[in-house]
C-alpha cells in the first residue's frame, strides 16, 4: 500500500469511528458511571468486534477478487453507495437525541461487544469501507499488514476518547459530541466519501 493510499485510508477512518452512534453513547455512558479502568472494558469489547469485522471484510474482498475482478467493481460501487446512504442517515438523525440507557455495571464487555455487533456501520460499513482502498494487484494480506494495525488504533484512540469525555465532562459531553451541526458535518463527509471514492480508481491503480 502506498503512502499516499494510506493517508486516505488513514483519514477515511478516523471519519468512520468518530462519527458518533451506539459505540459512542455506550462509551460515553460508561465514562459517566463507572471507573475509567472498567469503563475501558467497552472499549475492549469494540476493539474485538473491529478485529473480527476487520478479517471477514478482508476474506470476503479476497473471495470477490479470486470470484471476478468485475465483481470487485460491482462491491466497491456498492460500498460507495452504502457510504452515501450512512452519511444521509446521519445527516437526516442529526436531531434526534441519542439515547442513554442506565444500566448495572455487571456484563460491561459483552454490553458493549453486543451494541457493536449491531451496530448498522458492523460487517456491511466495513465490507464497504475496504472494497474502496484495497488493490486487487497486492496480495491482499500484505496490505492488511498496513490497514488492520492503523485502524484498530484509530478506533481505540476514538473510543478512548468518548469513553474520557464521559468520565471528565459527565452529561454535558453528549451534548458536545452530538451537537446536531456536527452530525451533520460528519455525514457530509461521508456522502463525499462515497461519491469520490466511487468515482475514482482504487488506490494505488492506474
Amino acid at each position: 500500500m502506498s503512502f499516499e493510499a494510506w493517508t486516505i485510508f488513514a483519514l477515511f477512518w478516523v471519519v468512520f469511528v468518530t462519527t458518533p452512534g451506539p459505540n459512542a453513547v455506550n462509551c460515553i455512558t460508561n465514562g459517566m458511571h463507572l471507573p475509567f479502568g472498567r469503563a475501558m472494558l467497552g472499549v475492549a469489547a469494540i476493539l474485538t468486534q473491529a478485529s473480527l469485522f476487520l478479517i471477514l471484510s478482508a476474506l470476503g474482498i479476497t473471495a470477490l477478487i479470486a470470484a471476478s475482478p468485475a465483481a470487485f467493481t460491482v462491491a466497491k460501487y456498492i460500498g460507495a453507495g452504502f457510504l452515501i446512504y450512512l452519511g444521509l442517515r446521519t445527516i437526516l438523525r442529526a436531531k434526534t437525541p441519542p439515547a442513554v440507557e442506565e444500566r448495572p455495571a455487571r456484563s460491561i464487555y459483552l454490553h458493549a461487544l453486543a451494541i457493536a455487533v449491531i451496530n448498522p456501520k458492523s460487517v456491511a460499513g466495513y465490507l464497504a469501507a475496504f472494497s474502496q482502498f484495497v488493490q486487487p494487484d497486492v496480495p491482499i494480506w500484505d496490505q492488511m499488514a498496513v490497514i488492520i494495525p492503523t485502524a484498530l488504533t484509530l478506533t481505540f484512540l476514538s473510543y478512548t476518547g468518548f469513553t474520557a469525555l464521559g468520565a471528565g465532562i459527565g452529561r454535558a459531553a453528549l451534548g458536545a459530541v452530538f451537537n446536531v451541526w456536527f452530525r451533520r458535518l460528519m455525514g457530509a463527509c461521508f456522502v463525499i466519501y462515497g461519491v469520490l471514492l466511487g468515482a475514482a480508481t482504487t488506490p494505488g491503480r492506474a
